[in-house]
């Protein structure tokens, strides 16, 4: 019951934008694309998989946030045996670390017992430090934190690209659907049409037998062109439902697949549905195509780790400094010149042939990725190239085929005034009728391939989705 209420919801709905537009009919209602892409942008599973992209992004980013967060740990150890507590330790701390290679310090040192190591002993009241820890050589600008920030930023511009490519790719497919089921609709008129002008001469042969002006082999030949005429609407029916078939598996609401109500036509095949821009360097669009920015966006990844390899051919050298502040009776901390702690780590492969490997694959890397990026821009160069081309050819090619149509209608129709005064042959008539029918038909593919070229264009350039 509920998907029935979906349904009977969006169809309502698309039929009150369709009357809102004058595009109502009293015996169909006309799907136009507009409406039918906005079903798509809202409903269907795969655009709303594309959003996904951006939430995970957005995780990724907050995760790599947290390489920034401060710690806190604490340790609390204690051990009594024979009547003696040998010793209680504890300690606690506090790190915050930066993007880059300085990390503040901070503890809490406790300790009684009477078999201490000296150096942890402190008196009742603890010992409290703050301090820095230094990356003096490698990481200090350069580091995983510094890194993983940088990335998981490059991440949400590729995870745009990724939802821009996804969202593309579906209206690509959905447009294509759409202009099929254009296509067999309005073929499918015009074979009707056919089909009932072949029934007219048939019955006008059958008069004129009757009446002694027409052959039984006459007869028979207008006979056997109308049963072709209804072959060939009949064949292209299979292909009209199909074709609807088809542009459904595009039609959702509310997570409820949607089906074509009997009486929904599409809109009118000689409107063309893509506004182009023009545009005077085609070099220009290239890069706002999504799959060139998503390509380029990785090249930044690469760039970036390539970056980091590079910072771990430096030896490590990290400096601690702790001030001490120890706590008297008043129980404030205070601090002396001369109580401190310090220190350096210190480590160096001898050779770095992993980290010359891992840089010198890097390279390999961006050197593989700045060819892949060339050989797709010159791809999609000749592309665009090609396709404006093929949009000059098909205008003129509409055009000249839109003024046969009128010159075979006009020739249709002398010959059909012929034909009804025994002027004419079924033979001549059919042959004038052919060169009409072919004709509208040819004119019909010819703008819904106009539309088609159009199509790609839109998708090369990154204009699908406005």
């Amino acid at each position: 019951m509920l998907e029935i209420i979906n349904r009977r919801f969006f169809w309502i709905g698309i039929l009150l934008l369709n009357v809102l537009g004058g595009q109502a009919q009293s015996d169909s209602t006309i799907l136009s694309y507009e409406a039918y892409l906005v079903n798509i942008l809202n409903y269907h599973p795969i655009a709303k998989r594309a959003n996904l992209k951006l939430e995970l992004a957005d995780l990724e980013w907050l995760s790599a946030k947290g390489n920034l967060d401060p710690t806190i740990d604490s340790d609390w150890v204690q051990k009594s045996f024979d009547d003696k507590r040998y010793y209680r330790l504890f300690n606690n701390r506090l790190r915050v670390p930066t993007k880059y290679g300085v990390a503040v310090v901070a503890g809490y040192e406790n300790t009684q017992g009477v078999f201490l190591n000296p150096e942890n002993t402190t008196d009742e009241f603890g010992l409290w430090n703050i301090g820095i820890e230094v990356d003096i050589l490698q990481g200090l600008l350069v580091n995983e934190r510094r890194t993983a920030l940088e990335q998981a930023s490059v991440m949400q511009d590729i995870a745009l690209n990724q939802q821009q490519i996804i969202l593309n790719e579906l209206l690509f497919s959905a447009s294509l659907a759409y202009l099929d089921w254009q296509q067999f609709f309005y073929v499918q008129s015009v074979l009707l049409e056919n089909e009932n002008l072949a029934a007219q001469y048939l019955d006008i042969t059958k008069e004129s037998f009757l009446g002694g002006e027409k052959t039984a082999m006459d007869t028979l030949e207008a006979y056997i062109l109308w049963q072709d005429a209804i072959s060939l609407t009949n064949y292209n029916n299979v292909n009209l439902q199909d074709s609807r078939q088809v542009l459904e598996n595009f039609l959702w609401f509310n997570e409820v697949p949607l089906e074509l109500q009997p009486l929904t036509v599409p809109e009118d095949y000689r409107r063309e549905i893509f506004t182009v821009r023009d545009v005077r360097n085609v070099r220009d669009l290239i890069n706002t195509n999504p799959i060139i920015l998503e390509k380029l966006n990785k090249q930044s990844l690469n760039e970036l780790e390539l970056r980091l390899k590079r910072e771990k051919l430096k030896p490590k050298l990290k400096a601690k400094i702790n001030p001490l502040l120890a706590t008297r009776d008043n129980l404030i901390p205070t601090y002396q010149s001369s109580d401190y702690k310090v220190g350096f780590e210190f480590s160096m492969p001898l050779f770095f042939r992993s980290e010359k490997a891992d840089v010198k694959m890097g390279e390999i890397k961006i050197q593989d990725g700045e060819l892949d990026i060339q050989n797709k821009q010159n791809e999609l160069l000749n592309k665009i190239e090609s396709n404006l081309l093929q949009q000059v050819i098909l205008r003129d090619q509409v055009e000249l085929v839109a003024r046969n149509v009128a010159g075979y209608k006009q020739l249709l129709d002398g010959e059909n005034i012929k034909f009804q005064f025994g002027e004419s042959s079924v033979f001549l008539l059919n042959k004038r009728q052919e060169k009409y029918i072919d004709g509208r038909i040819k004119l019909i593919e010819l703008n819904l391939k106009l539309n088609s070229v159009l199509l790609k264009y839109l998708y090369y350039i990154n204009d699908l989705v406005r």
